[in-house]
C-alpha cells in the first residue's frame, strides 16, 4: 500500500449537491482526501478514539486489519483478522468485515471468513471469543456489517458475500440471507429473512429505527423498521429506492452507512456516499471517484472517512457522527 502526502484531492471526487439542506453538512470548500490506496478491498472503517485516535478498517480479500493515523504509515493491526485455516479456504473474502466496538471500547467484529461475530482480545494473547457462529444449529453465511443499540443488543447482517458460490454455495447451511440480534447474554434472533442481499445496517439516533440496505441490482433499497420494546422489528418499508440512481450513475452499490447526531444517513451507493435527510430524500452524493464501500465517522466527529475499493478518503463535514 501507499500513504498519500498531505491533502492530496481523490482523483475523480466531487460533491453534488441536489438540495440546499447539504450546505449546513458538507461545507462548500470540502474535498475529498485519498489518504492511503494499494489493498485489495477496503471495508469496515471504525475509528477507535483511544491513544489520540485512529481509524481500523478491513481488507477482506487480504485476511487484514489496517490501521491509520495521520502522520504515520499505514501498518497491520490484525492478520489473520479472519480466516485461520486449516484445509482449502473456504470462500472469497476470508477476512473481517465490518468493524465496531461495544460499550467497553472492544473491537467487535463481522468475521466473514471464520463465519461468525467475534470480540477481539486485545492483549497480549490478541485472541478472538466467538460471540455467535449460527441460528438454530446452521452456521451463518458470512456475518457483513453489524451496529450495537444503546441497549448492548447487537444488530447484524448476514449476506453470503464471502461464500466462493454465493447463495449456490455447497457450504451454505441456511437457505436464506438474515438480519439478526444478539443480545448480550448470546441469545441470536432472526428478525428478518425476507431480503435478498442484506448488507449495510445502521440505527437511528433514538434508537427507535433499524436501517438496513440491500446490495441487490434488482431490488437497491434502504429498508427501514420500527425497533420494538422487545429488540424485534416490525413495520417494514422502503426508506430509499436507488433504483433510478443505479440506471443514471455507473458504479457503486448500496452497502455500508453510518447515521449523524441529527438522524441524517450517510449511505455508501452508486457513485460514493449518498447524504439522505431522516425523511430519505437524496440531499446530495459525495463522489468519490471509486467504488465505495463503506464509511464511519471520526476525529472529532466532523470527519467522514471511506473506503473506496483500493483506498482509504476522508472529507471534513459541518455535522457530527451520532455519538460524538
Amino acid at each position: 500500500m501507499t500513504a498519500a502526502s498531505g491533502p492530496t484531492v481523490a482523483p475523480g471526487s466531487r460533491i453534488e449537491r441536489l438540495d440546499p439542506a447539504i450546505d449546513a453538512l458538507i461545507p462548500r470548500d470540502a474535498y475529498v482526501e485519498k489518504l492511503a490506496d494499494g489493498f485489495a478491498w477496503t471495508e469496515g472503517p471504525i475509528w477507535r478514539r483511544e491513544k489520540g485516535g485512529y481509524l481500523l478498517f478491513s481488507d477482506a480479500p487480504n485476511n487484514t486489519i489496517w490501521r491509520y493515523r495521520d502522520g504515520e504509515p499505514v501498518t497491520i493491526y490484525l492478520r489473520p483478522a479472519g480466516y485461520v485455516g486449516p484445509g482449502d479456504p473456504p470462500g472469497r473474502e476470508l477476512g473481517s468485515n465490518g468493524l465496531t466496538t461495544d460499550a467497553q471500547g472492544r473491537l467487535v467484529i463481522a468475521d466473514h471468513g471464520n463465519r461468525q461475530i467475534a470480540r477481539l482480545r486485545e492483549d497480549s494473547l490478541w485472541t478472538k471469543q466467538p460471540l455467535a457462529t449460527g441460528y438454530e444449529g446452521k452456521r451463518f453465511n458470512s456475518p457483513n456489517d453489524l451496529i450495537h443499540r444503546a441497549n448492548g443488543d447487537l444488530y447484524f447482517t448476514d449476506p453470503p458475500y464471502g461464500l466462493r458460490k454465493l447463495n449456490e454455495d455447497p457450504a451454505k447451511e441456511l437457505p436464506f440471507n438474515g438480519v439478526y440480534r444478539l443480545t448480550p447474554s448470546g441469545v441470536v434472533t432472526l428478525l428478518t429473512k425476507d431480503l435478498t442481499f442484506p448488507n449495510g445496517i445502521a440505527i437511528s439516533p433514538d434508537g427507535n429505527t433499524l436501517y438496513v440496505g440491500m446490495s441487490d441490482g434488482q431490488r437497491p433499497q434502504i429498508m427501514a423498521y420500527d425497533i420494538q420494546p422487545d429488540g424485534t422489528i416490525a413495520n417494514g418499508r422502503t426508506f430509499f429506492d436507488a433504483a433510478p440512481l443505479i440506471q443514471r450513475v455507473h458504479g457503486g452499490w448500496l452497502d455500508g452507512m453510518k447515521v449523524d447526531a441529527h438522524g441524517n444517513l450517510f449511505a455508501t451507493g452508486p457513485g460514493g456516499v449518498l447524504v439522505l435527510s431522516p425523511q430519505g430524500k437524496h440531499l446530495g452524493t459525495i463522489v468519490t471517484g471509486d467504488v465505495t464501500a463503506n464509511c464511519t465517522f471520526g476525529g472529532d466527529g466532523s470527519t467522514l472517512y471511506m473506503t473506496a475499493n483500493h483506498a482509504i478518503m476522508r472529507i471534513h463535514t459541518s455535522t457530527k457522527g451520532l455519538g460524538f
